[in-house]
């Protein structure tokens, strides 16, 4: 049952991902990738929410495993680091680092509180 779980969370969490970074970087015509910037900082706010709630293990399947899994890409945040050079590509791997950890022990703070 858990791995339906994570799946589920899965099939909706991969193509919201699609959807909202081709759309943010099909806008902004964006060299530095601010839909897979977005979607990472977004998914690490909702990882450290749901984990500051205390989901049950079906939950944590679905939600964090699931969804977070499926919403963020390492993938691709590690060929577009790669494409944009050495100096960009590490400002933008620093800055998508740091926002993420900010936003994961904010969404912990909000669910925390």
């Amino acid at each position: 049952m858990t791995g339906l779980l994570v799946v589920l969370g899965a099939a909706v969490g991969a193509p919201l991902r699609y959807a909202v970074a081709s759309t943010l970087d099909g806008r902004l015509h964006d060299r530095l990738h601010a839909g897979t910037l977005a979607v990472n900082v977004v998914g690490s706010f909702l990882l450290g929410l749901f984990s500051a709630l205390s989901l049950s293990d079906s939950g944590a399947a679905l939600l964090m495993t699931g969804f977070c899994g499926g919403f963020t890409t390492y993938s691709a945040f590690a060929v577009q680091t790669h494409d944009l050079g050495p100096r960009v590509g590490a400002a933008y791997a620093g800055a998508t680092v740091v926002l993420a950890l900010a936003a994961c022990a904010l969404g912990f703070w909000v669910g925390q509180a």
